[in-house]
């Protein structure tokens, strides 16, 4: 597609789409106040919509329901649940004009950033359509030279899953259609912020065919709904993803009941330019990474170090780039960033800028808040890098620092708890490879400033979590491995 279609064309498709109303068991459960929460759009603060906050009953019945279908979603041959997963993907496809909508409208992404969202997110559906039918056990031989042992995956039963406001459809699908893949039905909490995509994508899944119970949507203030998701028996995994604090809280909870996790946590992403790296190409990786969704995401570069030789150039470069991003409403076509999604949001990059300043450091371009939520992208050079190793800005700030060794570059890449996605730019390939398996990072970019697709395994180490999305390896922590010993005469 090259014309994007009018504001009120694109505003008339998300409205087809938004439901306002939890859904349970395959039951739509209607917002009623005072019980609801009010959806704004981060933009102009007008109401989206509002969603119910529901009460505990009715989210025990979502787990019930997903226990009830779990034996026979289960049991279903893995070409059928991957010919389910294949028709949602078509009708994600047919509606991803609506469905972008929706996250510009409650998230505030660009419009055509919030399509390439919804590609995204529907790669994985389409990816785990295809695993479907390809969850291969293993014939092993016995150490006594008889018997044989037959290693069976079989899924994990049913799963909770949390997701972020970030990536309202993306984070949403990995989870989803893996869970599906495997057998698993699932219960999701999306964020009060954004729920009418999850909403709209359950929808379309039903459509497709899903069984009612296989896929809950369950709106409402997260110690009510996370925990009863969390203290169900019923429920053997949880899939999250979010902030390590919010992680560690939501792991004590599962403890007792020894759910199997995924936990996809923070992240404050080391990238680094090496005096041999093309200059073009890292400073378009370096935007590319740090300014999608406004940088809110947790694998956006959070801190650049720049090796001394090419740092000027660079600098120049970048702030060029930078100054000419356009800000503004979602459905302008020439707009690349949207609005933070709150007020919360614009005072954190207040602050890191304020305490960049104070550090020594310089704003090289942009710096002010703008009207609403609204921030200037901004590259800020020099300071203490500290900050940027323990916090995440989760916003249109770049910050800049000098170094002058390899050695103190990994150095200071590593020097933070959190390890999730790490970039490098270099044309020296030994290099390349040498720092690249020196960081801690569950996910590192050489050359290459964007690097999430289906086929990539998505996770962390250290306080970044653990599990991986997508991918082969995405299928694994929805599965389980029995061993049948068959004992040859």
């Amino acid at each position: 597609m090259t014309d994007q279609p009018t504001a009120d064309h694109l505003k008339a498709k998300a409205k087809s789409l938004i439901r306002e109303a939890a859904l349970v068991a395959g039951d739509w459960i209607a917002a009623s106040a005072p019980n609801v929460i009010e959806v704004k759009n981060p933009a102009d603060a007008t109401i989206v919509g509002s969603v119910p906050k529901l009460d505990s009953e009715s989210v025990d019945r979502a787990i019930a329901a997903a226990a009830e279908a779990f034996p026979a979603w289960a049991g279903l041959k893995g070409r059928a649940r991957g010919a389910i997963l294949a028709k949602w993907a078509q009708l994600v496809s047919a509606n991803e004009e609506g469905l972008a909508a929706v996250i510009s409208l409650e998230n505030g992404k660009p419009w055509k950033e919030a399509l390439g969202e919804i590609r995204y997110a529907n790669s994985f559906i389409e990816w785990f359509a295809g695993m479907a039918e390809r969850l291969d056990g293993k014939v092993i031989e016995s150490p006594n030279g008889q018997d044989l042992i037959l290693a069976f995956h079989e899924p994990v039963g049913p799963v909770a899953a949390i997701t972020p406001w970030n990536f309202p459809a993306a984070m949403i699908t990995r989870k989803v259609a893996a869970a599906f893949c495997a057998g698993c039905p699932v219960v999701l909490k999306p964020a009060s912020a954004t729920p009418f995509t999850a909403l709209a994508l359950a929808a379309l899944a039903l459509e497709a065919g899903a069984p009612a119970g296989c896929f809950s949507v369950v709106t409402g203030e997260q110690d009510v709904v996370g925990g009863r998701l969390t203290g169900s028996k019923l429920i053997r995994k949880l899939s999250f993803t979010g902030s390590t604090q919010v992680g560690r809280l939501l792991a004590a909870q599962c403890a007792p009941s020894l759910k199997r996790l995924s936990m996809e946590l923070g992240g404050a992403a080391p990238l680094l330019v090496f005096d041999d790296a093309d200059l073009e190409t890292a400073v378009e990786g370096t935007v590319a990474g740090k300014f999608r969704a406004g940088g809110q995401t947790c694998v956006c570069p959070n801190r650049i170090y720049v090796q001394s030789g090419i740092k000027d150039a660079y600098l120049e470069a970048l702030t060029a780039k930078v100054a000419a991003l356009k800000v503004g409403d979602p459905f302008d076509p020439s707009v690349v960033i949207g609005p933070l999604i709150n007020q919360k949001g614009v005072e954190k990059v207040e602050d890191h800028i304020a305490r960049t300043v104070a550090a020594g450091g310089e704003v090289l371009t942009g710096g002010k808040r703008m009207e609403g939520n609204f921030f200037q992208p901004t590259v800020t050079f020099g300071g203490d890098d500290e900050l940027f190793c323990h916090e995440e800005t989760f916003g249109p700030l770049t910050p800049v620092f000098s170094f002058e060794t390899e050695e103190e570059a990994i150095a200071r890449a590593n020097a933070s708890e959190f390890g999730l996605a790490s970039f490098l730019f270099t044309d020296d390939l030994n290099r390349a490879m040498r720092v690249g398996r020196a960081i801690e990072a569950g996910i590192v970019g050489i050359n290459a400033g964007l690097v999430s697709n289906a086929a990539n395994p998505f996770g962390g180490v250290k306080q970044s979590g653990y599990g991986r999305e997508g991918s082969v390896y995405g299928i694994e922590d929805y599965m389980q491995v029995k061993a049948l010993t068959l004992a040859l005469r």
